[in-house]
């Protein structure tokens, strides 16, 4: 495949809600010979992140609130690509990785790559004590499920397009990263943890980490989301959003 063609089929898909600060930066830089098209999937912005993200020459589509949805309605839109990649809008992870994600998927070995912040160097105060124990406790649980190499449910990723189709993911809130990562193990894909650095964020605060009421939110979501997928039978292919 000529280096054109396949620059055009990795797309970027970033979720954002209210990321102003840092979204003009972040795509900025973005490696263009790598990525051929990158998405903000916006949840309802109103401090200027949509306006930032079309100045900075990114596409922008309204996807709604919660997490998982942004990513999924990315995925959608992104017919022409054969990789997704996903990344959050706060700058906190180096987008010169991504070709370090995609790789193993292009050369057609892998069909699921993970970013670990674990395996990797998080800058100091960069990782609250209690994602990295959360990453530890959610990975234990799939390694013993599934025999799965996790260490963190970071949300720096990327994936074949028609694997994650193929999924059928159900989870619109904060339980999408984590319900990716339990249905490719249980779907058989090739899965790959590779080490990624964690940087502070350039800007705003974390809607999970920042406050008490989104940690606990997004722990409830991640908590049942873990026990659905764990007892939901294998022979039954989930009925989609």
């Amino acid at each position: 495949m000529e280096p054109e063609k396949a620059r055009l089929r990795v797309a970027l898909v970033i979720p954002t809600l209210n990321e102003v600060e840092s979204i003009g930066t972040l795509i900025a830089s973005i490696p263009s010979d790598v990525v051929g098209r990158v998405i903000i999937s916006d949840g309802g912005s109103s401090d200027g992140t949509v306006e930032q993200a079309l100045q900075a020459g990114a596409e922008v589509i309204q996807s709604g609130r919660g997490y998982g949805r942004a990513c999924f309605a990315g995925a959608e839109a992104a017919t022409d690509a054969a990789i997704i990649v996903f990344m959050d809008g706060d700058g906190a992870d180096d987008p010169t990785r991504i070709v370090e994600l995609v790789a193993p998927i292009g050369a057609g070995t892998h069909d699921f790559v993970l970013g670990s912040r674990l395996r990797g160097v998080a800058a100091k105060g960069s990782m609250a004590w209690h994602q990295r124990l959360a990453g530890l406790a959610i990975g234990f649980g799939m390694r013993a499920l599934y025999g799965a190499p996790y260490t963190d449910m970071c949300a720096f990723r990327a994936i074949r397009r028609n694997a994650l189709l193929a999924l059928g993911m159900q989870e619109m809130s904060y339980g999408w990263n984590l319900e990716m990562q339990m249905r490719a193990a249980r779907s058989g894909l090739r899965i790959l943890e590779v080490p990624v650095d964690n940087r502070h964020r350039i800007g705003g605060r974390s809607k999970v980490a920042g406050s008490l009421r989104g940690s606990l939110t997004a722990g409830f979501r991640i908590l049942m989301t873990f026990g659905r997928i764990a007892v939901e039978p294998i022979f039954l292919k989930p009925a989609g959003r």
